[in-house]
């Protein structure tokens, strides 16, 4: 990786931390995710670079779909495979499916 020093305005510094903070990631992880998304690619990369930069394109690629709050908690999350099991195993072998369907309620 190459620094880069910026001089930026107080007023874009503090939205700059703000928007950081509101996605739960570093400042500089999200100026890296915005030039990236927003600088055009000099050469094509693999395929999986291609196919996200289409999907971007097209609106419909989600970076991070959970809030960032929700985020912290997924990352935080220490399961073990025997708890998910004993998990699955508890809600009577329905499929996930349907329990996600039943804890949702009848449609309005």
């Amino acid at each position: 990786m190459t620094a880069l020093t910026l001089e930026l305005s107080p007023e874009l510094v503090a939205r700059l931390k703000a928007e950081a903070e509101r996605v739960g990631k570093p400042v500089s992880t999200v100026v890296e995710a915005w030039l990236r998304e927003r600088l055009p690619h000099t050469q094509l990369g693999d395929g999986h670079e291609r196919a996200q930069a289409a999907l971007r394109a097209a609106g419909l690629l989600v970076e991070n779909p959970l809030e960032p709050i929700l985020q912290r908690r997924v990352d935080g999350a220490k399961l073990s495979l025997e708890q998910v099991s004993a998990d699955l195993d508890q809600a009577g072998g329905r499929p996930l499916s349907e329990i996600i369907l039943e804890q949702r309620g009848p449609k309005e």
